[in-house]
């Protein structure tokens, strides 16, 4: 009798986003050697605490005066092939695309950002096993506010970057299980 094979879960099948989406200088937001420039770092773990080696993390966020219009840039376009050309290295665009490395370590260089209240840059978690993306927001910052009061104090902490040392902020996000980052939901 030959061996019967189960099915695998579609949901684990793919797509494998940090083969297929990451863009040269998709991490750096900010442009280079801009003297404000902070790194935001961290890792993907899945629920089991692994890293996630083929996350793809979108990021976006307001300028350092609170603008919300952003510049055009991050991905300019070759109009006769359609490659990519790459950032123009002035201007801040509010937007970087940044896979996870082998390690699940992913890093993001910008420039603080102006919204009101506490500085916080959004994130968008494209990752194995997840049949949709999901949302949260890596906070620069503690103190008041209405997402982060309405939360008790454990999973709050699941949103606020570590500080570090050279401009540099810690923010891992757990997918699921044990210290799970809160996610949001977006209608």
């Amino acid at each position: 009798m030959a061996e019967q094979l189960l099915p695998t879960p579609s949901h684990t099948i793919g797509p494998f986003y940090g083969h297929a989406l990451p863009f040269p200088d998709g991490d750096r937001i900010a442009p280079q050697g801009h003297p404000d420039a902070i790194s935001l770092h961290g890792y993907v773990y899945d629920g089991a605490g692994a890293p996630v080696p083929d996350a793809l993390l979108d990021f976006w966020q307001a300028a350092p005066d609170g603008s919300l219009a952003g510049t055009p840039g991050s991905m300019r376009r070759d109009p006769s092939t359609g490659g990519f050309l790459g950032r123009n290295g002035v201007d801040f665009t509010g937007y970087g695309r940044v896979p996870t490395d082998a390690d699940g370590h992913y890093a993001l260089h910008t420039l603080p950002p102006g919204n009101p209240g506490l500085p916080y840059i959004s994130v968008c978690v494209f990752a194995r096993g997840l049949t949709h993306h999901l949302f949260t927001r890596a906070y620069l910052a503690d103190g008041a506010d209405p997402l982060l009061d309405s939360l008790p104090a454990g999973r709050r902490a699941t949103l606020i970057a570590a500080g570090g040392t050279n401009r540099a902020y810690r923010f891992d996000i757990r997918l699921q299980g044990e210290g799970e980052t809160v996610f949001l939901e977006f209608r």
